[in-house]
């Protein structure tokens, strides 16, 4: 499985037959000014919830490629109505899908569109496919939820959490975040977009370092595989 950086939240997930994108936010983000959006592919895009900087190139790039919305109910009839096919979900639940199985876990946020329509509860994906099982919260404070997390659905081979701060959990709490889920690898994701989550990497490595915790803040178009 490899996993691309696009900047922002925003992630490509390329298992052995899909891809997946997940919350995709890059025409308007300045740092992420080379990745092609028209070049990007796509069997299904993950959404987490309706804030702006999640779903802003979701429509351009599910027409152009023919992608499957997969988030909540609210999320998904609003782009059914733009004539984009999904999948509803909801807390709790998992379904299996062509590439695997997506349970839908909690995430504590908020959501709601650009024009004002009503996005749903926010959440997160537990992805599991034959050989790997990767955790994206979402926007979310830190939750005990998590600890549910391994002890439910199995040990994660990774875990991918925002640590921006101020609009969610920070690098703190990411650690925090990483014992409840009993995972020791942490793709960071929601920094340095702007300037209330702009974040000192130099810490940030220090302090996973210092618990025993592997951080990865990856440069926007490079890639992790698991």
């Amino acid at each position: 499985m490899k996993i691309t950086y696009l900047g922002h939240s925003t992630l490509s997930i390329e298992t052995k037959d899909k891809t997946l994108l997940i919350d995709p936010f890059i025409t308007a983000n300045e740092l992420a000014k080379d990745i092609d959006i028209n070049k990007l592919q796509a069997d299904y895009i993950l959404v987490t919830h309706a804030h702006q900087d999640h779903i802003l190139d979701v429509e351009v790039i599910a027409k152009r490629t023919g992608a499957k919305i997969i988030s909540n109910y609210e999320i998904v009839t609003y782009f059914e109505a733009k004539g984009i096919e999904g999948h509803p979900m909801n807390h709790g639940g998992k379904w299996k899908f062509d590439f695997g199985t997506v349970h839908y876990t909690n995430a504590v946020h908020s959501s709601s569109f650009p024009d004002g329509t009503y996005g749903g509860q926010p959440g997160g994906f537990v992805i599991e496919t034959k050989h790997h099982r990767l955790y994206i919260a979402g926007d979310t404070a830190l939750t005990y939820d998590m600890k549910l997390i391994p002890d439910v659905i199995g040990e994660l081979d990774l875990a991918i959490l925002p640590v921006g701060d101020n609009f969610t959990m920070g690098i703190d709490e990411a650690i925090k975040a990483s014992k409840f889920l009993s995972c020791n690898k942490v793709l960071g994701i929601h920094f340095d977009t702007f300037g209330y989550i702009k974040i000192d990497h130099k810490e940030a490595f220090e302090k996973f370092a210092k618990a025993k915790k592997e951080l990865y803040l990856l440069p926007i178009g490079e890639n992790i595989k698991i």
